[in-house]
């Protein structure tokens, strides 16, 4: 049982006989009353927001799932495609499945899927992946104005900005918590 007190980030807990996923929390003191808990969560078989106040102390049931480290294959007409590296096992998961993480995904990334009896339902991508620049303008001669960014297109379709030295091909690091440029990679 988890209590109001375990609360973090990422945590999958059962409200109402549903799965759900903390996606972010503020435990509030007030001077007056009771401690309580602001919720956002978001539903592991639907995908729908929530948002909850739940008083200090209420107690959850910990969901049946499992967390499955797999790597990411291809994407084609059926939907994403991950294997399972110990057994080699293959899933497929639709768009609306996988939610935002498809903005993180590259051929060969490692994620880990969160399994509710029997079915995917969550995506989870590292903090930071390498992307490859698809598509972005060139970055003009002399135009080195301090902390100036143009929007650079990735290979899967997120797009950040970027400073103006960045060009087609390069490959960056993303922070996937934020969507945001953090630094060029050197690939050799």
């Amino acid at each position: 049982m988890y209590e109001t007190s375990d609360f973090k980030k990422g945590l999958k807990l059962m409200v109402e006989g549903q799965p759900y996923v903390i996606v972010d929390f503020q435990h509030v003191k007030p001077g007056k009353g009771n401690q309580f808990s602001r919720t956002k969560m978001r539903a592991l078989l639907t995908g729908q927001n929530l948002e909850r106040t739940f008083k200090s102390g209420e107690k959850f049931e910990v969901p049946n799932v499992e967390n499955v480290e797999m790597t990411f294959l291809y994407k084609d007409d059926s939907g994403y495609n991950f294997m399972n590296q110990t057994n080699y096992e293959q899933i497929t998961m639709m768009e609306h499945e996988i939610g935002d993480a498809k903005n993180y995904l590259s051929e060969n990334l490692v994620v880990v899927i969160t399994i509710y009896n029997d079915k995917p339902v969550l995506v989870d991508v590292p903090k930071a992946v390498n992307l490859t620049v698809a598509h972005t303008e060139p970055g003009i001669k002399g135009d080195r104005v301090s902390g100036a960014t143009k929007p650079a297109t990735m290979e899967s379709g997120l797009v950040v900005n970027v400073p103006l030295h960045i060009n087609e091909g390069d490959v960056l690091r993303i922070d996937t918590s934020e969507g945001a440029y953090v630094e060029r990679v050197n690939q050799k």
